[in-house]
């Protein structure tokens, strides 16, 4: 459900920010927690601390994003793209309905990036809106359904480069 963000109420901001995912150029990921805990931790700052409550849900996101495996690991002991994709974990253990990817590719080899993108359009597939900011023009040809062009935060330019697809979820 939308939201005019002229007219937002104060007491309504914290409710918008829990439905917002970010995932971070830079990972931003906890150096001396593993990435188990980097996950849990996004839940715990949100007042969940049972701890079956928090492994089942960090378990199932590491699973989606093919990190279940590595979940005892410290991020220094990751990928580049392992690194992203716990990245990735960190928001959607809220089921954001909107998930901003700064520049989710920028850090990665051409393979990786690709990797990374085909989970951003599964979670899209699963029902959040993905916004991807990014310089790589071919990148937004090959996987994106509407570019935006900015000049100096000023919309320049609005382009649908393929149908926007309807997805049912049950």
């Amino acid at each position: 459900q939308g939201f005019d963000s002229r007219t937002v109420k104060r007491k309504q901001i914290p409710e918008l920010r829990r439905r917002c995912g970010v995932v971070y150029q830079d990972f931003r990921l906890i150096r001396d927690k593993t990435v188990q805990q980097n996950v849990a931790y996004v839940l715990q700052m949100t007042g969940i601390l049972d701890s079956a409550v928090l492994g089942s849900i960090t378990r199932r996101v590491l699973a989606e994003v093919a990190l279940f495996a590595k979940r005892n690991d410290f991020p220094d002991e990751l990928s580049g793209g392992e690194q992203q994709r716990a990245a990735i974990a960190r928001p959607l253990v809220h089921q954001p309905s909107i998930l901003l990817a700064d520049e989710p590719t920028g850090n990665l080899d051409a393979a990786m990036g690709t990797d990374v993108l085909q989970l951003l359009r599964r979670v899209q597939l699963a029902g959040a809106t993905v916004i991807v900011a990014t310089h790589d023009h071919d990148l937004a040809l090959k996987f994106g359904e509407r570019i935006l062009v900015l000049d100096h935060g000023t919309v320049v330019e609005d382009r649908r480069i393929r149908p926007t697809q309807a997805y049912a979820i049950s």
